[in-house]
């Protein structure tokens, strides 16, 4: 039926969200789409660091929408949804209410298993193994704590140029290494062929914020678009990892934690 429908393509959309680090930052019910599509993100932002509790929206002071929050409103946002169709679900009100609670439901295993395939490309992983979700959370949990950048991190595991990142030479960042390496080695698939599906799931570049506004910046001030359409220019194949797109993946001099994100932008 067609909430089914709308679930499962809203599971499969934040998965993809959080798989990059993307933040839409103003969920509000409005703001979705049933066909499964991104609308309305004036203040949206890509995380640098990784941190669940990332927020830029200046109008979110709570951090209702934080990056880690997504998942949980997509659900809320969903169950709203699912209220307005009651009428049309069955005649019987009881009735009804039980069948959009059951498909309700489905979002949180139906987000899970999205999001876990996406991890597991971005680390090269092929196929299944129970332990899977725990190697991924570890290295999220080293991320955070480290502050690590979330897309760097990620390309120099995928092209095994780690130092300089900030979880090079830590031990715990050592033994989870070792751990994923032995599960590389666990996969009848040769290595390059993990390397390529990271390579295809790991973005090169992407549109960092003080990238934005120094494109902004050049056009607004300067009338220079120069800057703008070279940016959209290497954003326009994310995945190429060209020659190019390397000084876009570089981070800021000085990391702005404060920065905002305003609505109508």
């Amino acid at each position: 039926m067609l909430l089914q429908e709308v679930i499962k393509r809203q599971a499969a959309l934040i998965a993809e969200w959080q798989r990059v680090g993307f933040i839409h930052g103003v969920m509000n019910t409005d703001n979705m789409a049933i066909s499964g599509e991104t609308i309305d993100y004036g203040p949206c932002a890509f995380m640098d660091a990784y941190n669940p509790s990332t927020v830029f929206s200046s109008i979110d002071r709570q951090g209702r929408y934080a990056y880690g929050n997504q998942p949980y409103i997509a659900g809320w946002n969903l169950a709203r949804f699912a209220e307005t169709l009651l009428p049309l679900l069955h005649e019987d009100e009881e009735q009804a209410v039980q069948l959009a609670q059951d498909a309700i439901a489905q979002f949180s295993e139906l987000y899970h298993h999205h999001w876990l395939k996406g991890m597991r490309a971005k680390l090269g992983l092929l196929d299944e193994e129970a332990e899977d979700e725990a190697l991924i959370k570890d290295l999220l949990e080293l991320m955070e704590k480290h502050s690590a950048d979330y897309n760097n991190t990620f390309l120099a595991l995928t092209f095994d140029r780690l130092e300089g990142t900030a979880l090079f030479g830590t031990p715990e960042f050592a033994d989870w290494h070792e751990r994923w390496q032995a599960r590389l080695d666990r996969q009848q698939e040769e290595k390059e062929v993990s390397r390529q599906l990271m390579r295809t799931s790991n973005p090169a570049v992407i549109p960092r914020n003080h990238r934005v506004e120094e494109a902004l910046e050049q056009a607004e001030n300067h009338g220079d678009l120069s800057v703008m359409q070279k940016l959209l220019a290497v954003l326009s194949d994310p995945f190429a990892h060209s020659p190019e797109q390397a000084e876009y993946a570089e981070l800021p001099a000085q990391c702005n934690t404060s920065y905002q994100t305003f609505c109508g932008t």
